[in-house]
């Protein structure tokens, strides 16, 4: 285990071909008003779980469950009490823009009514830290965390009455800190939240049924509850969205979007059965939710295979959705075979499959190992379909990165890796017509992160949970993401620091640390 940072990081050599990417590119090749940036969410980061009034959420009660090996975000980075040194790290690499959430449960602890004043003095504090070292904040209404008062009182999602509590409590934040914060996504990855956390049962707030269940929830329904929970999420980011167009947008000039968990589908193979499960899978995964907030209604796909489980708007409510965000927000990670599977229809108890991707007939050919495989023609495949699909709406890409081992080394050149081949996809996108706005890699710093704890790390900073202090350790690709930041070329021939650093095969000093 690295105590403080006091070791010396030792260049490996590198074979630059291994870093695959767009050709030669600076970030100057990128429009004005592109934005880059970093990001991390409430409980992931924040830590002080039980400190200034902050209540639990369902994200606390998940992470004390034990399905996170025993790890939990009760003090996480510590972000609550270190913003002020995470905002000069990122000043000193040259962020313009931070993404992080605001933890509804610490600025309103009942999940309705008084404004808790610590609360509301943090989140000021942090984005009037952010507005003075000139980077911008990306704000997140909602990151698999609303208050588990509500979860409790009436189930939160699965609920009407969750649509009143979250447009007030937007209403709060819109209100607070709307004059300085201009992009506002009200749901964090919605479609696997609804997925993974009321059919799979694994993420918050655990609920499942048997058999499609992979945990023992102790209350749901999985053939109904994603569906209700989604058709609710739908009308509570329109309440809101509506809310600010209304209420807000005149005086401060800012947009509000949602986020989906993005997936790069093809067939496995060229047969018709494939291609048609490709789209089927498209529909589900990213439909679900795009086509109401764009055509008004679900895709034809889902009204046929859910049937009456499947809510209904009625007219007032579609007119409601449409329309009602400004930009599309997607996070993404992987590529996927869809192969057709009649099959999987004979589900048997406690099978691994959720009860959404056997009605959908199809399975998922995932080859995923612990370290992401790099796609960057992935990535311009997403945002093509999302062009061509939704009539190129804004696109941000919100979190993009790499899983490591997370005390495996501050060398990561997988990340580096990772870092240069989609930002030039980006780029790529971009040439092609593509309205993508900002790309935010994730993260910031080691989290704690949803599934694995803190066995994994995607962050540009290391923290090491051994020292008190929770000491910040540079990675080397902080180093690049600040070279990149600031001007300097990268790709084949471009003199880039992977060039440089195969050149010197040198080592670096603690003392002067990884950032110029």
């Amino acid at each position: 285990m690295w105590k403080l940072c006091r070791f010396l990081l030792f260049m490996v050599s590198f074979r630059v071909g291994q870093v695959s990417g767009a050709d030669k590119y600076s970030r100057h090749d990128f429009p004005p008003g592109f934005v880059f940036g970093a990001g991390t969410s409430a409980y992931q980061v924040e830590g002080a779980a039980e400190e200034d009034g902050r209540t639990p959420s369902i994200f606390d009660t998940y992470a004390h469950s034990g399905i996170t090996r025993g790890a939990n975000g009760d003090v996480a980075c510590d972000q609550y009490h270190k913003y002020k040194e995470d905002v000069q790290l990122m000043a000193e690499m040259g962020l313009e823009a931070y993404r992080f959430s605001i933890s509804w449960s610490r600025l309103i602890p009942n999940g309705r009514g008084q404004v808790n004043p610590k609360g509301l003095q943090y989140y000021n504090n942090l984005i009037n830290e952010l507005i003075s070292h000139g980077i911008e904040p990306h704000v997140t209404l909602h990151h698999s965390d609303h208050p588990q008062a509500l979860e409790d009182e009436y189930g939160g999602w699965i609920s009407r009455r969750v649509v009143r509590d979250f447009t007030a409590y937007a209403d709060v934040c819109f209100r607070e800190f709307g004059d300085r914060v201009r992009h506002w996504t009200t749901f964090n990855e919605a479609n696997v939240f609804v997925q993974v956390g009321y059919d799979y049962g694994l993420m918050p707030p655990q609920r499942c049924s048997s058999p499609f269940g992979i945990l023992d929830c102790q209350k749901g329904n999985s053939s109904t509850e994603p569906y209700l929970a989604a058709h609710n999420i739908l009308l509570g980011h329109a309440s809101a969205a509506r809310l600010y167009q209304k209420k807000y947008r005149h005086k401060q000039k800012g947009y509000v979007g949602l986020n989906l968990l993005g997936f790069h589908f093809t067939p496995f193979t060229n047969t018709t059965e494939d291609i048609v499960a490709t789209q089927r899978a498209n529909d589900f995964y990213h439909g679900w939710f795009a086509d109401p907030l764009i055509y008004g209604d679900y895709p034809e796909t889902m009204k046929k295979i859910v049937g009456s489980r499947l809510p209904s708007f009625d007219q007032i409510e579609s007119r409601l959705v449409k329309g009602s965000a400004d930009f599309l927000a997607i996070n993404f990670y992987f590529a996927e075979k869809v192969k057709d599977s009649p099959q999987s229809l004979e589900i048997q108890p406690k099978d691994y499959k959720a009860d959404i991707a056997v009605e959908l007939d199809f399975s998922v050919i995932n080859t995923t190992q612990f370290e992401y495989p790099v796609n960057p023609w992935a990535l311009q495949g997403i945002l093509e379909y999302f062009k061509q699909k939704y009539g190129n709406p804004p696109m941000y890409i919100h979190e993009n990165g790499q899983r490591m081992q997370r005390n495996s080394s501050l060398e990561d050149w997988p990340r580096v890796k990772c870092l240069q081949g989609y930002i030039g996809a980006v780029l790529d996108s971009l040439r092609n017509g593509s309205d993508v706005r900002g790309y935010f890699t994730w993260s910031l710093l080691d989290v704690f992160e949803l599934l694995d704890g803190y066995n994994s790390g995607f962050g540009l900073y290391y923290v090491d949970l051994d020292d008190p202090d929770l000491k910040r350790c540079p990675k080397l690709s902080a180093r690049w993401y600040s070279h990149f930041l600031k001007g300097g070329s990268q790709g084949p021939g471009s003199g880039s620091l992977i060039e440089q650093l195969q050149d010197n095969s040198s080592s670096v000093s603690p003392d002067h640390g990884l950032i110029h």
